[in-house]
């Protein structure tokens, strides 16, 4: 008897749940295994280079096919045993069952490719520079909960592998700092007690600085980087890994003062992180960031610190160099933006401001790499790629740029 096909499904080139027997070529970059079938592509999660599996189609795409792995055939060599009994359900983790050193491999053959690919270059990448933990490192967690529904049990966690909606229930994450998870049935329970009062879904937050848990985003919460002190709200964005952070920080101010520049632009600052580590090194930094709440961290964090050479400004990235004269050379432009990359007007006058090298951080290095090919046109080569793995057990990567301007 055939399966009956969910609606919407396009019966082409496949049929609903056709199985076939599929050898995994390679990873994508969302960490899905890729296989090909007389040259169309399937794509697979939870599976490995050089595994044969059986494979059931669930959806059709323009140019390839999604399919779940019914029985794994052959197995291969790196692959170990997920720490959490809830891979492969749960949609947090794409990598557990992968080595940590295969981990590391592919994570840097994901920026070749996307340079390749996208930034038109064909550049080595330096070996991803590795977390010291594989798990209970992540210093934040927003699980999610859905609205409550008297049929249905209260579930707080993350989204269900392959949907978009679906919570699955989660009361441990072993990639969670050991205080979260102490505080995770804690802060289950005070919220299924209030769940009459709830009138949607939404996220929870757990935020772990040095041991103390905050549920609170507006809570201003202190992490220290170095001889350092970094004060934020909870809700806001700081990098989650704090057992790597030093190593980041440390290998961009020092890519930063390659060139002997005397004045940093901190582009898309936040509340300071990299600009204010990086001060004692130059002459002045001036950093700019569009949230009102990243600028005024940045500068009580530059109070904090005792730091007087560091200016910042509340505005657009772009309208960054509008603020700067020509006398503010030679100079280093670091830039950080959000994952979609830079905007183009940001580019565009960053070109013309003509900075002596750029340092580009970014957590997609397809974006990364579609903006160092507009760098590069304009004159800049590159000179060094480094990836840092601040979230390992899952498919995301940390990039680091370096780039020199060519007259």
């Amino acid at each position: 008897m055939m399966n009956s096909s969910p609606k919407g499904f396009k019966p082409d080139p496949y049929p609903y749940h056709h199985i076939m027997d599929l050898s995994i070529e390679s990873l994508t970059n969302l960490g899905l295994g890729l296989g090909r079938d007389n040259g169309w592509v399937i794509q697979v999660p939870f599976v490995l280079p050089g595994e044969k599996i059986r494979a059931r189609i669930y959806r059709n795409h323009k140019n390839y096919s999604s399919a779940d792995c019914v029985s794994l055939l052959e197995r291969s060599p790196q692959r170990v045993n997920p720490s959490c009994e809830l891979f492969g359900e749960c949609g947090g983790c794409q990598y557990q069952h992968l080595n940590y050193e295969s981990q590391l491999k592919w994570k840097q053959k994901q920026v070749e490719d996307s340079f390749t690919r996208i930034g038109g270059v064909a550049l080595d990448v330096n070996e991803t520079i590795s977390s010291p933990r594989q798990y209970k490192y992540r210093s934040k967690l927003t699980p999610h909960f859905e609205k409550p529904n008297t049929k249905h049990p209260f579930k707080v966690g993350f989204l269900k592998q392959g949907t978009r909606r679906s919570v699955i229930d989660i009361n441990q994450c072993p990639i969670a700092t050991e205080a979260i998870n102490q505080a995770l049935p804690i802060a289950k329970q005070n919220l299924a007690d209030k769940k009459h009062t709830l009138k949607k879904g939404g996220t929870l937050l757990l935020r772990d600085t040095n041991g103390n848990i905050s549920t609170d985003s507006n809570e201003f919460v202190q992490e220290r980087v170095g001889n350092l002190t970094f004060q934020f709200r909870a809700g806001e964005f700081f990098q989650n890994n704090p057992f790597i952070l030093q190593k980041l920080v440390d290998y961009v101010i020092r890519q930063s003062c390659l060139g002997g520049a005397a004045f940093l632009i901190d582009a898309y600052c936040g509340s300071g992180l990299f600009g204010i580590s990086a001060a004692s090194h130059f002459k002045k930094v001036i950093g700019i960031e569009i949230s009102r709440e990243g600028f005024l961290g940045a500068q009580a964090n530059a109070e904090l610190n005792r730091i007087k050479n560091a200016e910042f400004i509340l505005g657009d990235a772009s309208s960054i160099f509008e603020t700067i004269d020509s006398t503010f050379q030679p100079c280093t432009l670091l830039v950080d933006p959000p994952r979609k990359g830079c905007d183009p007007d940001f580019l565009e006058q960053a070109l013309a401001f003509k900075p002596q090298s750029i340092v580009y951080i970014s957590c997609d290095p397809a974006t990364q790499a579609r903006d160092a090919k507009i760098l590069i046109e304009g004159g800049y080569c590159i000179t060094d790629i480094q990836p840092f793995d601040l979230f390992p057990q899952t498919r995301h990567i940390e990039s680091v740029v370096t780039m020199k301007r060519n007259f």
